[in-house]
């Protein structure tokens, strides 16, 4: 038994070596997998006569886009300004193929193509174990084909987000000027193309931050002070200009009037999510406006307690929908928690063994991108269909797939260990002691 285990071991290190160097063995069944999801899906939608599914804000994007072509005039209203990025996509892809549905095809094939991106950013960050469990974990996931059936920013989004954390870790790991380039153009538009982009633009800043560390970073800052400075104070005057013309007031007054919206129908109401359900936390709001003339903070001081409990339910909740349906008094409800649970478990292994091995401060805008994306779905609301949470997914499954590799690998070790120990055994009781 252990002479076959030895065979088959070296047959595999033999295999595996032979092969490593060559990520399209491994990086295009997966890929192939995940488009033949996608794809699957939108021909089925497509051949049904159900047609493609339509949120709210499919229309309004379509709507806008259909308006651009027709009059290219960009409002300062909050959608006008923090979807630029989004709008002028499909305005693009709207003028060049005229249909809806030829925008949902493109769609489709860049969300199995962004498995690439996931392999090759769990690759530089970990290994190429954890890099193929990666990108099969998100190649299977149901979110990769559910969003980009729809005419919405986010599964765009999700390439571009990854393109961008791709494009920094190369430039991190390689000399070449064309990775920096590359990054900042993709970060710049990032930014622009929906709001969370802001948000997570400041992550990535602070992952940069934490790589440089304080002594690149003072002699970065020394060395390009006055180009930095002025840029600075351009945007500072520029802002100050825009903002006593009152050009700003269309952004300003669409923003408290969404502020106004989420904190009177979402958070007074105690809804954990974007409609109400059994889990929400119900309370009387106390709406007296008292700190600072702010609407926002007023409410969150005056309701603290409230508040409190809604964003430990939320943060409960982040996990998903699963954890308000545990069910341990039968078998079948006992397997479907260990199945739900299995992905948070990994990633709590993932993140301790991060630690461990010393590969969390390279590794750490896994972390940090997944927790931007928490801090926003516990600060405004989780949508019931989980959709916001959808950025974080790539990330989430790059650490559960480094949980699953270390625990991989200690099983291994162990079952070599006891094939050793049986091994011996068995030579012992036959009287042969050489040759362990």
């Amino acid at each position: 038994m252990y002479e076959f285990y030895l065979k088959s071991e070296d047959r595999l290190n033999e295999f595996y070596h032979k092969y490593k160097d060559h990520d399209w063995l491994f990086i295009l069944p997966i890929m192939l997998l995940a488009l033949t999801r996608t794809l699957e899906h939108f021909f089925w939608l497509l051949s049904s006569g159900r047609g493609f599914p339509q949120a709210a804000d499919s229309k309004w994007y379509l709507d806008y886009a259909t308006g651009l072509l027709k009059d290219f005039n960009v409002g300062l209203h909050m959608n006008d300004i923090m979807y630029f990025g989004y709008n002028m996509l499909l305005t693009l892809l709207l003028a060049l193929f005229e249909d809806p549905v030829a925008v949902l095809f493109i769609q489709s094939v860049i969300s199995g193509l962004s498995v690439i991106l996931v392999y090759k950013i769990a690759l530089i960050l970990f290994n190429r174990s954890t890099a193929i469990l990666a990108a099969l974990f998100y190649a299977t996931r149901w979110e990769i084909t559910l969003w980009s059936m729809y005419i919405l920013s986010d599964s765009f989004f999700i390439s571009v987000l990854l393109l961008c954390v791709y494009f920094l870790l190369m430039a991190f790991e390689s000399d070449k000027k064309n990775y920096k380039i590359l990054f900042a153009v993709t970060a710049i538009y990032m930014m622009v193309f929906r709001p969370t982009g802001i948000m997570t633009m400041a992550v990535i800043l602070a992952y940069i931050a934490i790589r440089l560390g304080k002594k690149r970073i003072a002699v970065g800052l020394n060395q390009y002070r006055r180009p930095i400075a002025g840029a600075l104070l351009s945007i500072f005057a520029i802002g100050i200009y825009l903002y006593s013309s009152h050009k700003f007031d269309p952004l300003l007054q669409s923003l408290q009037v969404n502020v106004k919206m989420v904190l009177y129908n979402v958070y007074a109401k105690g809804w954990l999510y974007d409609l109400a359900t059994p889990y929400d936390h119900f309370f009387r709001p106390d709406y007296r406006v008292n700190w600072y003339g702010s609407l926002f903070i007023s409410f969150i001081v005056n309701n603290w307690d409230h508040v409190s409990i809604l964003y430990v339910k939320r943060a409960i909740g982040f996990l998903g929908k699963w954890v308000w349906q545990i069910d341990l008094s039968s078998l079948t409800g006992i397997g479907q928690f260990l199945y739900n649970v299995t992905p948070t478990a990994l990633f709590t292994v993932g993140s301790i063994a991060a630690v461990r091995d010393e590969k969390f401060r390279k590794a750490s805008i896994v972390w940090l991108l997944i927790l931007a994306v928490f801090a926003f779905c516990l600060v405004l609301f989780i949508d019931w269909m989980y959709r916001y949470r959808y950025p974080a997914v790539p990330f989430i499954a790059i650490a559960a797939a480094f949980g699953a590799d270390q625990i991989l690998r200690w099983t291994l070790i162990r079952v070599k260990k006891i094939a050793g120990l049986l091994q011996y055994a068995n030579r012992k009781n036959t009287g042969c002691h050489t040759g362990f």
